[in-house]
């Protein structure tokens, strides 16, 4: 049984356009263990064990100053011109070194809706 903050909680996005169709009645608890994937996340996790032992550990103030943001381009641009899934994956976790050690001057996080999503192919 649904409790009456989850009820106003989903009137409330669907209100704000938060809840469209396309998740059709699905509540949030059910979207949030359907949207995710074990592998892509096993993955991830695999080489970050082994990128630990070979660039340092996660939040390990030894490490080197590596240049995140630069290898997620580099690598973004690979995946475009191969399809390699791998680098995918490589993204991912080069996006949360980035989160965890990285050292931007304006590092913070602030959630935001700016407008800009997804584009559709043609």
């Amino acid at each position: 049984m649904k409790r009456i903050n989850d009820l106003i909680r989903e009137r409330l996005f669907l209100a704000c356009g938060i809840i469209n169709s396309r998740a059709g009645d699905a509540s949030f608890e059910e979207l949030r263990c359907s949207e995710w994937s074990p592998q892509f996340e096993d993955h991830m996790r695999c080489r970050l064990v082994i990128g630990s032992m070979r660039y340092g550990r996660l939040n390990d103030p030894e490490k080197p100053n590596y240049d995140y943001v630069g290898s997620i381009i580099d690598r973004a641009k690979m995946f475009r011109k191969t399809g390699n899934c791998e680098l995918l994956v490589d993204i991912a976790n080069l996006a949360l070194l980035e989160f965890e050690d990285g050292n931007h001057p304006l590092k913070h996080f602030e959630s935001s809706d700016d407008g800009k999503h997804v584009g559709v192919k043609s």
